[in-house]
């Protein structure tokens, strides 16, 4: 998916940061599935009557390294769920807490929160914005994912949400413009483009999404370091920020 050689990691490597993704999947009977196909959140979650799912942004701290071909238990919780009135409704918002220990390790080696945004059936507005310009950074680089990347990384971490499958979803029941490029991947990226670019691995990411991606349109990666903090940036086609990541670089 991250046309890396296979070859250039094997069981008793060090798993790359970012990679534990697919351990995040939820064992959700396809009859358990929420009307928009997302599999759930990988714990039991009560029913608030708010079909639509938005993701705000998460945080990953390594604290110990993982082994590839190692043992790894998950351990997820819900740390905080909020109700709130909006524009458009009612909505929920959920951080949820999951943390990873390799073998017996009484201490987490990876710990990940994410924050959602639950929402009512009422269709998102979107506007295509106008061109603006990139502000200054200091590295770059051009990614358009595809049909095929956004099938991949959801079979991967076994996301079955439609507004990353479904096109006539997306389009007719979400209202937006094509297929929306998963937010998890989107932070995949800019780790990846951190890691090949400027040869350093995090210890630490956050990242928050402003506005979607979508499907098939170019998406610019950008990178400024900061002593051992890097602030990265996913920029649409029309220049308008999608999600800023803040790394601590190990």
């Amino acid at each position: 998916m991250l046309d890396r050689d296979p070859a250039s990691v094997s069981d008793g490597d060090i798993l790359p940061f970012g990679w534990h993704f697919p351990l995040l999947a939820g064992n959700t009977r396809r009859s358990e599935l929420r009307a928009d196909g997302f599999p759930g959140f990988g714990l039991p979650m009560p029913d608030l009557g708010l079909p639509r799912l938005m993701l705000l942004g998460r945080t990953i701290e390594l604290y110990h390294s993982v082994t590839i071909g190692s043992a790894v238990e998950r351990i997820s919780e819900i740390k905080q769920l909020q109700h709130k009135e909006t524009a458009i409704g009612p909505s929920a918002i959920i951080t949820l807490r999951h943390a990873f220990h390799q073998g017996q390790m009484e201490q987490p080696a990876i710990i990940e929160t994410q924050t959602y945004m639950l929402l009512g059936e009422t269709k998102r507005p979107h506007a295509e914005a106008q061109h603006q310009a990139l502000p200054a950074h200091e590295l770059s680089r051009v990614v358009i994912p595809d049909e095929t990347m956004l099938f991949q990384y959801s079979a991967l971490g076994f996301n079955s949400h439609k507004i990353h499958l479904d096109r006539n979803y997306a389009r007719e029941v979400e209202g937006l413009p094509d297929l929306v490029v998963n937010g998890g991947l989107v932070a995949l990226l800019l780790i990846e483009f951190l890691q090949t670019e400027l040869g350093r691995s995090p210890k630490k990411i956050a990242i928050r999404h402003t506005a979607p991606l979508f499907c098939n349109r170019p998406v610019t990666l950008t990178a400024t370091q900061q002593s051992d903090i890097v602030q990265l940036a996913a920029f649409d086609d029309s220049g308008i920020p999608a999600a800023a990541m803040e790394a601590h670089l190990a």
